[in-house]
């Protein structure tokens, strides 16, 4: 048996993903603040600091971060925001990532195995990688 989901709650659940990739980061803190989870995911596992960093929005992930969302939290492909930061080359967003704990090795593949691919040698002797 599949429960049937609210359109209200699907509708407001889009919304706050879509102010994750346009890096609102004060309504998503107000969200958040709100009751909305930190960790929430998409159906691909996507978290909203997930999509708050592939597109480039260090103030965002900072909120996010902020108010207890995780950091590494990988999606259903096993990525995690520091690894789409570094490939994407977003470099205040893997700045904030780090402050907020991010492990460059994890996920897979992890930030340290995306610098190595890309080779992003500054990159990989941040992470303390060679």
């Amino acid at each position: 048996m599949s429960e049937e989901l609210d359109p209200e709650v699907v509708e407001l659940a889009a919304k706050i993903f879509e102010l994750a990739r346009l890096g609102d980061a004060e309504a998503l803190a107000a969200y958040v603040d709100a009751g909305v989870p930190a960790n929430l995911t998409n159906d691909r596992g996507d978290s909203l600091v997930m999509l708050a960093a592939y597109h480039g929005h260090a103030e965002a992930v900072a909120a996010l971060l902020a108010r207890g969302a995780e950091a590494d939290r990988a999606n259903d492909r096993g990525q995690t925001p520091l690894a789409g930061a570094v490939f994407k080359g977003e470099d205040a967003v893997i700045k904030a990532l780090l402050a907020g704990g991010a492990d460059p090795s994890a996920g897979t593949p992890s930030a340290v195995d995306t610098a190595r691919m890309f080779g992003k040698t500054d990159l990989l002797a941040q992470f303390g990688a060679n």
